[in-house]
């Protein structure tokens, strides 16, 4: 499920009718196009997978209980860091296991992540980086979140992180990074279990 919000371009519908999709939820066919949504900024995505891939068990929605609502993830990739497949493959895993998922594109700042994940009231934020320079990046995003008393949203990230910087990602309030070889299930049961459970809809 995929939370689609003001959305302004798709290579396959007209504009008119694009225009007139409301603010809603709504879920994509396995083989729909990747969506525009400049709405917090200009490269900010909506992941909706082009072809389908083995991703392990990583469960579905189903397993959400009746009335429940879906933990809200943002994916993002902070920096100059151009290199976004494995951020993809983790937004798809973790959307086809029921959550909501908004990818924020490449080459984002922190504000802009933060902004977006404020907007969108998620829960969790991923990270990925792969440019070495995820020390000063997802300290700041860890600072702004929480200068807008907004530290509850939980912070994980993945890329090419030594062994060493670990511990200092940790202190910061980073709560887990996962490294080349972690697998979509192992990323996918650690959000289960660490961030929010599913509120209960009511009515």
């Amino acid at each position: 499920m995929i939370r689609c919000a003001l959305i302004q371009a798709a290579s396959t519908a007209t504009p008119e009718a694009i225009r007139g999709i409301p603010r809603v939820h709504r879920e994509m066919p396995p083989k729909a196009p990747l969506i525009t949504r400049p709405d917090y900024c200009a490269t900010t995505l909506v992941l909706v997978a082009a072809e389908q891939r083995d991703l392990g068990d990583v469960g579905s929605g189903a397993e959400l209980a009746r009335g429940s609502t879906p933990l809200r993830i943002v994916v993002a990739k902070p920096g100059l860091d151009g290199h976004d497949r494995g951020a993809k493959v983790v937004a798809r895993a973790l959307r086809d296991a029921g959550m909501e998922v908004i990818y924020t594109g490449l080459h984002q700042t922190p504000e802009q992540i933060v902004r977006t994940a404020l907007a969108e009231d998620a829960d969790a934020i991923g990270l990925s980086v792969l440019s070495g320079a995820h020390m000063t990046l997802f300290a700041r995003v860890v600072e702004l979140l929480k200068a807008e008393r907004a530290d509850d949203i939980v912070v994980f990230g993945g890329g090419i992180i030594p062994q060493a910087d670990r511990a200092p990602l940790s202190e910061m309030g980073v709560a887990a990074v996962f490294t080349p070889g972690s697998s979509m299930a192992e990323v996918v049961d650690w959000v289960r279990a660490n961030v929010r459970p599913p509120r209960t809809a009511t009515s």
